[in-house]
C-alpha cells in the first residue's frame, strides 16, 4: 500500500498524543470515538476507526448474521413471549441497574 499522506505527532510525558486533523477527518473520528491499532509482524502499525458495539466481537457478528438469516428464511417460527415467561424475566431483572456507556468491571467479566 502506497502512502498518500505522511504525518507525525508527538507523545507527551504521559504517552498521549493528538491525532492530526487530517487523520481525524479521513477516519471520520469525533470526540470519544475509538481507534483500532493493528500491529503487524514487521512493526508496521495500521490505524483504523474502531468499531461500534458488536463490531469488536466476531462471534457476536456471526451470531447476529445467523439470526438474520434464520428470520428471513423461516419467519413463521417467530412467536411472542408468553405472559408467564415475560413476567418471570421481569422479576429476574427487577432492580438491576445497567449503565450501557460504562466499561465492564474486569472482576465481573
Amino acid at each position: 500500500m502506497r502512502a498518500t499522506l505522511e504525518l507525525e505527532s508527538t507523545l507527551t510525558d504521559r504517552y498521549q498524543t493528538t491525532v492530526p486533523g487530517s487523520v481525524r477527518r479521513a477516519l471520520r473520528l469525533g470526540k470519544r470515538d475509538k481507534i483500532r491499532y493493528l500491529v503487524q509482524g514487521d512493526g508496521t502499525v495500521v490505524l483504523t476507526r474502531g468499531g461500534a458495539a458488536g463490531e469488536d466481537d466476531p462471534v457476536l457478528a456471526g451470531f447476529l448474521q445467523f439470526l438474520a438469516n434464520d428470520l428471513a428464511s423461516r419467519p413463521g417460527r417467530v412467536r411472542a413471549l408468553d405472559r408467564k415467561l415475560a413476567t418471570r424475566i421481569r422479576s429476574l431483572v427487577r432492580g438491576v441497574k445497567v449503565k450501557l456507556d460504562e466499561p465492564l468491571d474486569p472482576r465481573g467479566e
